[in-house]
């Protein structure tokens, strides 16, 4: 019985096509090109039916594999239908990572390369990356657009200090937040011309720990500040602003987008060291309901936060974790080091025990290692987590509550106070 599978690879502009039957002791494979415009994808798509294709895959060449594969998403895949003997990959699409599929040095051509996809995938040498359904991967496009508005915010207030430093105004040395209430009140009246640096300093919050003569002192060059520094910083200012309204309309579009999960945000959130925002960023990496991993074992290394198993005669030469998915990674990360500070949780409890041991860095990816199950937990069984650390206040208990419903209701979320279960038992 043939079964066909298809290889591509991708270009810019260009897809190079081919199409064998792997039944068959020597493969034949027939080359087409296309184009990578619309109506040359669907023209494709429509060829790979009338070859009988069961089969496709691709390499991951940069941002230009996504149309590629929308456009089998929808006009091919739903036509394949599995052959007689009943095989469960009939209909399959697969994404190579560009490194699996490397040829020998000088051996780069189109043709060649889509059909060395083709014998690798069979011969199972492929390193094949996940990718998730249509819906999830828009959850990752709004949630990661919105993680990187938020670095060009760190770096946005990084120049602000620089040019401040430049203008020789000190405010950076006296506050905290260079982007807190009272700092922007300074910066925003100096932006507008204001000059006398008792003004200035009188702007400040009364609970801010610098002393009016302070902030005075550090303010004295603002009476002979240079027009064009006034220029510059309502510049940052405004584009603050806007970084800060574009952060807020993502956050609403997300929660938007996630209203038929509410209970998975919910429930994530309980998890010490978890809030509202990385459990959103983590049901878009992984999924409403983890289905894509069947064990927690296999999102452990999918993520990275796993030991590696280097073994030789018996010997562990490594276990160093993978590479895995680096914002799942960075998600977990900054998690752990949260959870590792809440008193009276077992993530406290377990970073004390483990810390004279292994260190800081290697306790919090083991720490990490243990959300990552527990995420698992929480989304692929439908359960909600319970606390196992020492006994913890009533008020601390209360307070976290408090600050979680805060944020859910902040993004439109209904909670029902009678229904809220607190996050330790």
């Amino acid at each position: 019985m043939p079964y066909k599978i298809a290889g591509i690879d991708v270009h810019k502009k260009m897809l190079a096509v081919v199409v064998a039957d792997v039944e068959k002791d020597e493969y034949e494979f027939e080359r087409v090109r296309f184009g990578s415009v619309p109506e040359e994808l669907r023209r494709m798509c429509s060829w790979l039916l009338e070859q009988g294709v069961e089969e496709v895959v691709m390499e991951s060449t940069a941002q230009y594999w996504k149309p590629v594969w929308g456009y089998l998403e929808r006009f091919w895949k739903p036509g394949c239908q599995p052959g007689e003997e009943g095989n469960g990959r009939a209909g399959v699409l697969h994404l190579a990572q560009a490194h699996s599929n490397r040829g020998r040095r000088g051996r780069k051509r189109d043709f060649p390369d889509a059909e060395r996809l083709v014998k690798r995938l069979v011969a199972q040498e492929l390193v094949l990356s996940f990718v998730p359904e249509p819906t999830q991967r828009l959850w990752r496009t709004v949630m990661r657009r919105k993680q990187q508005l938020i670095r060009n915010r760190v770096q946005l207030q990084n120049r602000l200090e620089a040019l401040l430093e430049e203008a020789h105004v000190k405010l950076s040395s006296l506050v905290s937040d260079l982007l807190g209430a009272s700092a922007r009140r300074m910066l925003k009246a100096m932006a507008e011309g204001e000059k006398d640096p008792a003004v200035l300093a009188a702007m400040a919050d009364k609970r801010l720990r610098a002393t009016a003569a302070q902030l005075c002192d550090a303010l004295e060059a603002t009476s002979e500040l240079n027009p064009v520094y006034r220029r510059l910083l309502q510049m940052v200012l405004e584009e603050l602003a806007l970084l800060e309204q574009q952060v807020g309309q993502l956050e609403q579009e997300m929660a938007s987008l996630l209203r038929p999960h509410e209970d998975e945000v919910k429930r994530l959130a309980e998890v010490p060291g978890f809030g509202v925002d990385s459990a959103q960023q983590i049901i878009a990496e992984v999924g409403a309901k983890a289905a894509s991993f069947p064990r927690k074992e296999q999102m452990s290394s999918w993520v990275g936060w796993c030991p590696g198993e280097e073994e030789s005669a018996e010997q562990n030469k490594s276990g160093r974790s993978p590479k895995g998915n680096r914002n799942m990674k960075r998600i977990l990360n900054q998690c752990a080091n949260a959870a590792v500070k809440v008193k009276g949780s077992i993530f406290e409890l377990l970073y004390h025990r483990w810390i004279v041991r292994l260190g800081h860095k290697r306790t919090i990816g083991a720490i990490a290692h243990k959300l990552s199950n527990i995420i698992w937990l929480i989304l692929h069984r439908g359960v909600r987590y319970e606390e196992r650390g020492p006994a913890v206040s009533q008020k601390a208990r209360q307070a976290r509550t408090t600050k979680m419903i805060k944020e859910l209701r902040k993004l439109g979320y209904r909670i029902e106070l009678s229904n809220m279960q607190p996050a330790v038992s």
